[in-house]
């Protein structure tokens, strides 16, 4: 057994060593003893070059992720988009647009895009990314450019823990049902449907609502809303775990705060809110089950603060993430790879 190494740039508190990896390049631990997401890497010896190592040790990565669901690369010296770009491809695979989006970002180079431009002051709750579609990437990673002054810090919650929680009959009606996720774009209030099928071209947006089996509806005034119904839980293909796997209660009116849900039920009929979400039967959702399902998602958040240089690999699957409230400026860039479609029946 090789000589343990002290994990000096890991953030403040106990270390636990786990394993030392190829060639003692790379050792792996813990942010806390108690804190199993997310697993942390960090060179055990100077300069390694995470590009290589990672092309070199994929197959290790791909074991680890699947253990954990999240890893941490901490300490390799990232300092650029271009760097981010090349461990995606090494790691990962082709990078993916960021099609049918649900929250403003902006392209930075390629297929890497910024982390959603939320105002600063507010909190993005803890979900999964995309799993208000049929169609979603199953790795996503993030990169920390420039920390924020105070917070910004990003939680994790087990997906499968999280459907573990939620009371059996609560899984049993969404299992049944699914979700309904309603949108209505062009009413200056949330993302535009050009914006959000990345096109100006109905026909693109008719062609592209066929394809995933989404009901759309065009309205005066240049104005489109769309319906689908989509998984409310999801099979890990390769861990065959069962996940909660939706954005109910982001969707969810419910979700916004009190005073702008109440502008917002003011202004629109329910129908035409932006953004809604309702059982598969379109059936409205008892606003108490969704504050269980925020709870199971509470009781199962970890937390960890960046450092510049970071990036963060997550299983999309296996793992949710948000944000917290920051102040100061903050550059997280995000990237996505290894898309996942499914066509078969909801869970």
């Amino acid at each position: 057994m090789s000589q343990k190494m002290s994990l000096k740039s890991l953030s403040q508190g106990r270390r636990k060593m786990v394993t030392i990896s190829e060639g003692e390049l790379v050792t792996t631990g813990y942010l806390q003893p108690a804190q199993r997401l997310p697993l942390v890497m960090q060179p055990a010896v100077r300069d390694v070059n995470l590009f290589e190592w990672a092309t070199n040790n994929r197959e290790v990565v791909e074991t680890q992720l699947l253990a954990h669901g999240a890893i941490l690369f901490r300490g390799f010296k990232i300092s650029t988009v271009v760097d981010f770009e090349r461990f995606i491809t090494a790691t990962s695979g082709q990078l993916l647009e960021y099609t049918y989006r649900s929250t403003p970002r902006t392209q930075v180079s390629g297929n890497i895009y910024t982390s959603t431009e939320y105002p600063a002051n507010q909190s993005i709750p803890l979900h999964n990314e995309m799993s208000y579609a049929r169609n979603w990437p199953m790795r996503i990673c993030f990169c920390c450019l420039e920390t924020a002054a105070e917070g910004g810090e990003t939680p994790f919650a087990d997906s499968a823990k999280v459907f573990e929680r939620i009371n059996p009959e609560i899984r049993k009606l969404f299992m049944k049902t699914g979700v309904m996720y309603v949108r209505n774009y062009g009413d200056g209030v949330d993302l535009t449907w050009q914006k959000v099928f990345g096109t100006t071209n109905k026909s693109d947006v008719e062609a592209y609502c066929r394809e995933v089996g989404m009901e759309f509806e065009w309205k005066s005034g240049n104005r489109l809303r769309t319906r689908q119904t989509c998984q409310a839980v999801a099979t890990h293909p390769i861990t065959g775990k069962s996940i909660w796997f939706n954005q109910a209660h982001l969707f969810h009116a419910s979700s916004l705060q009190q005073e702008v849900y109440k502008s917002l039920s003011e202004a629109f009929e329910e129908d035409d809110l932006p953004r809604n979400a309702l059982l598969g039967d379109g059936s409205p959702i008892d606003p108490d089950v969704l504050n269980h399902i925020r709870q199971a998602y509470s009781e199962e958040e970890s937390v960890f603060a960046w450092q510049e240089g970071d990036i963060l690999m997550l299983d999309n699957m296996l793992v949710a993430h948000g944000r917290k409230p920051y102040a100061g400026a903050r550059r997280v860039v995000v990237g996505m790879a290894q898309p996942f479609s499914t066509r078969k029946s909801l869970a």
